[in-house]
């Protein structure tokens, strides 16, 4: 990771409308990404994630979403205000998108070939032959064994997670800035999902890209993460270095993910930890803190006003009551430390 700001999504608002409200999918997120730098998204299903990543890249299906404010500058170009030209040259080539299911993602009616070499001339400029040796090239570093046959195969010809190793090496195929992956290993086993996981570190370190992991597994960001935002309804209610978040953790919802992970040090007749309640409906959210329903540490202003962003060493930061300066003086200081 370098010092170079490549992306910086700045107070970004996606809405969506619908009949019984507007649900405030992402709602005033703000974070920036480094170049060589991999960030991982992590909250439960709903908080905001994938309609984050898809913001960046303009994908917001409309109506009935619509990104009503914010910006996203890339290089010095904000994504929100580029022609659809424009957009056409960034998407695949610049920043490139690991979809969730391989399946679904992959035309079944096309062969492998004809999906990435299509990709490759748009972006690249060369000639059938050459990109199709591209291509091949790519498919041999994501771990397919005889990619030269392979790569004339359909989809369904492939295992999941070979489908997968085919998304990756889509995606990388132009050597983008920025890859952003969503959830790419929730399809698979586990020892599967530990291979995909080494692989993307593997050829993202090669190629010098960025990395915007999203997932639900801490697991998979403790490993592969150098910073981390934790979204809930909609917001990043923390960000940090991974050491941080995992060792010096300050949101009452953070501690909660990390206490629910299956841990190996502890007693097999524990029960597993889990966070009291449901995530909350983010149709017409009122101005308060939602998390403040399932919090053991809940005092009555977060129940009146949301938390500001407080910011501690080395970036981290948090959007707590526990840890804003107007609360301070009323708080117990031991109270930090449970």
């Amino acid at each position: 990771m370098t010092d170079e700001v490549i992306l910086q999504v700045k107070d970004l608002r996606t809405y969506f409308y619908l009949d019984a409200g507007v649900v405030k999918a992402v709602d005033g997120v703000s974070f920036d990404l480094h170049k060589g730098e991999t960030l991982g998204i992590v909250g439960e299903s709903g908080s905001g994630k994938s309609v984050t990543n898809l913001s960046i890249i303009n994908l917001i299906q409309t109506p009935p979403g619509k990104i009503t404010g914010g910006e996203i500058v890339f290089r010095g170009e904000d994504i929100l205000k580029m022609s659809d030209k424009r957009l056409r040259e960034i998407r695949g080539d610049r920043i490139a998108m690991i979809f969730q299911d391989p399946m679904s993602s992959l035309n079944p009616y096309l062969k492998i070939s004809t999906q990435m070499i299509e990709s490759i001339q748009l972006h690249q400029g060369l000639n059938k032959k050459d990109a199709k040796a591209k291509a091949v090239e790519m498919l041999k570093l994501a771990g397919i064994p005889g990619a030269e046959k392979r790569i004339d195969s359909y989809p369904h010809q492939f295992s999941g997670g070979m489908r997968q190793r085919v998304m990756i090496a889509m995606g990388l195929s132009c050597n983008p800035d920025i890859l952003i992956a969503d959830e790419p290993t929730s399809a698979l086993d586990v020892t599967i999902q530990a291979q995909i996981i080494e692989l993307m570190q593997d050829l993202t370190r090669r190629l010098g890209t960025a990395v915007i992991m999203i997932t639900h597994s801490l697991g998979v960001v403790a490993g592969m993460c150098d910073t981390i935002n934790v979204m809930y309804a909609g917001r990043i209610v923390e960000h940090g270095a991974t050491n941080d978040i995992f060792y010096d953790t300050k949101h009452p919802y953070t501690q909660g993910l990390i206490k629910s992970v299956p841990r190996l040090d502890r007693d097999t007749d524990e029960r597993l930890f889990s966070i009291e309640g449901q995530p909350p409906n983010v149709i017409d959210l009122p101005d308060c803190c939602p998390f403040y329903p399932r919090c053991h540490k809940v005092m009555d202003i977060c129940r009146q006003k949301y938390p500001p962003l407080v910011p501690f060493n080395n970036g981290h930061c948090v959007s707590c009551w526990l840890y804003a300066q107007e609360n301070a003086d009323s708080l117990n200081p031991e109270d930090n430390k449970k």
